[in-house]
């Protein structure tokens, strides 16, 4: 096995790795945002306070899912009181979700944190070795996005 192969094995064992540190800070900010909050809806919910209200539809394709299953989680933000609905003006049939301002406020303050508690783990990392990270992360999400 070539060096190019075996750096390549690693790459892989440590994005692994980083994967599950994600799905486990997932379950632990979806938590803190509401105690009966999926880590999945999480993620959505995250999604349409970024990107701004949406429908469902829109939500199914940037993530790739079954319409059934972003109606599940829908419907369970819906239920957290944590998104609301409201007729589409541009379409009678479909409804616009809006993450509600206690929805915002609880991100945000779990966002908060989360930076904090990043910044006090990464203390010995110099600006320059985040930015770095930062430009090659995002070089490396970029040409995976192009194939």
């Amino acid at each position: 096995m070539n060096d190019r192969i075996r750096t390549l094995h690693a790459l892989e064992q440590e994005v692994g790795i980083l994967m599950r540190r994600v799905r486990r800070a997932l379950t632990e900010r979806a938590a803190l945002v509401h105690p009966s909050l999926q880590p999945s809806s999480y993620v959505m919910l995250a999604h349409l306070i970024e990107a701004g209200p949406r429908r469902s539809a829109d939500i199914a394709e940037k993530f790739d899912l079954d319409k059934g299953a972003v109606s599940r989680q829908v419907q369970h933000l819906v239920d957290l009181g944590l998104v609301e609905r409201a007729p589409d003006p541009d379409d009678g049939r479909a409804t616009i979700l809006t993450a509600t301002p206690e929805a915002v406020e609880r991100l945000e303050a779990v966002s908060r944190r989360r930076i904090v508690e990043l910044d006090a783990r990464l203390a010995e990392w110099t600006s320059e070795d985040l930015e770095e990270l930062v430009t090659r992360f995002a070089r490396y999400n970029q040409t995976l996005d192009r194939h």
